[in-house]
Formats: C-alpha cells, sequence, structure tokens
C-alpha cells in the first residue's frame, strides 16, 4: 500500500508541471481587425446619415493602434475635417472611450495626437474592440450621432462574428 500511496505520489508531482503549464496562456495574443469592407461601410454611411441632415463632413476609421483603416470625405467640406476626423478617432481608438467623454481630462490635453473634440467613437462590437471611427464637419454632437449611425450600418454583421 506504501508504495502504491508513493507510486500514486510521484506520478501527481510529475503530472502537476505539465498540467500547470497547459493552463497557462500561450505566448501570442490573437487580434481581431476590422475587414477593410466593413471599414470602409462604417465611414460610408456616417457621411451619408450627416449628408442627409446638410453637413459636409469627413470619417475615419482607426485600428485599435490608431493607424488609418478607412476614411471618406465629402468633397465639399472644410479641408481641416480630415485631419480633425483622424485624430478624433485616434483619441477615442487609443483611449478606448467616446472623445464626449474626455472633455475634462485635462491631463490629455498635451498627449500627442490626442483631440479632445466629440465626434470620436471606439468601435467595439460582442465585447472585442476594434478600433475607433469619427467624423468632423458638423456641429460636435452631430459628429458623433454620424459616427455612431457608420457603427449601426454594419452591427447586425459584426453581432454574429465568431
Amino acid at each position: 500500500m506504501k508504495k502504491f500511496i508513493g507510486l500514486l505520489i510521484l506520478v501527481v508531482l510529475f503530472l502537476v508541471p505539465f498540467e500547470v503549464f497547459a493552463e497557462e496562456k500561450l505566448p501570442t495574443v490573437q487580434l481581431r481587425v476590422l475587414a477593410s469592407h466593413i471599414a470602409n461601410k462604417i465611414v460610408t454611411e456616417a457621411v451619408n446619415n450627416c449628408a442627409t441632415r446638410g453637413y459636409l463632413v469627413s470619417a475615419a476609421v482607426v485600428d485599435r493602434n490608431g493607424n488609418l483603416a478607412a476614411f471618406l470625405r465629402n468633397p465639399l467640406s472644410g479641408p481641416h475635417t480630415i485631419k480633425v476626423s483622424q485624430r478624433k478617432a485616434y483619441s477615442s481608438a487609443t483611449l478606448r472611450a467616446a472623445t464626449s467623454q474626455m472633455g475634462a481630462r485635462s491631463d490629455l490635453s498635451f498627449a500627442p495626437g490626442i483631440l479632445l473634440i466629440v465626434g470620436g467613437v471606439p468601435i467595439s462590437f460582442s465585447g472585442i474592440f476594434y478600433g475607433g471611427v469619427a467624423v468632423s464637419g458638423a456641429r460636435p454632437d452631430i459628429d458623433e450621432e454620424c459616427a455612431k449611425a457608420g457603427l449601426e450600418a454594419v452591427a447586425d454583421i459584426m453581432d454574429f462574428v465568431d
């Protein structure tokens, strides 16, 4: 009986390190990136939503690192809307919050590339974070509504992604 218990303890001690190793997380991380046709649909719908309201805007989608994924500009929108929409989207993506929630964050006012103007919204579906979308050219509250309209246009598709 003592031999059996000793052998059992030895087997358990031998297997524990392998079991612990198997439960550890892999040394890589899986990231999900929006397909280009989805990013393009978001900016298209955002610009169209603002156009139906009478606003000439630009819209940008950036990935989770703030890199431009899609961009669309109404040809009659102001040239400033190009960089402003991209910086709002960058701010929203890198801070993972709507720019409308960051206005009081004076600590961010000197952060490189951050623009604390309403109109940027993070892109997240089914608990998975993808980046940010922003609009520039209308009133800031309308910019945010148009950005959200872009997200709503792809919500049915994105809610069923594995």
